[in-house]
């Protein structure tokens, strides 16, 4: 298991990317309507805020390395959610 200043700077390059990712998507793409692009960086920024702040506080009870395991699985999950929105722009 990585500690957790890994996992946080993980899970910002990761955001970072899909946000640079999505910002060429919407340019560069078809005419997407603006309110659509801004709820998506919008979901995109509250992803990356939620998550690492998760990182800092795990639940009280549950195994670390179980925690830990669940909120990288959680995360891909809607990193994947969003990357779909991305190709289907």
């Amino acid at each position: 298991m990585t500690n957790k200043r890994t996992l946080k700077k993980q899970i910002n390059f990761i955001c970072e990317e899909l946000f640079a990712e999505f910002i060429a998507a919407s340019l560069y793409g078809n005419n997407a309507k603006e309110a659509d692009v801004e709820a998506m960086l919008f979901t995109i920024a509250r992803l990356q805020e939620d998550f690492v702040s998760r990182i800092s506080h795990p639940e009280p009870g549950m195994p670390a390395k179980q925690y830990y395991q669940d909120l990288r699985n959680k995360f891909s999950a809607q990193v994947s959610e969003i990357l779909d929105q991305i190709n289907n722009l």
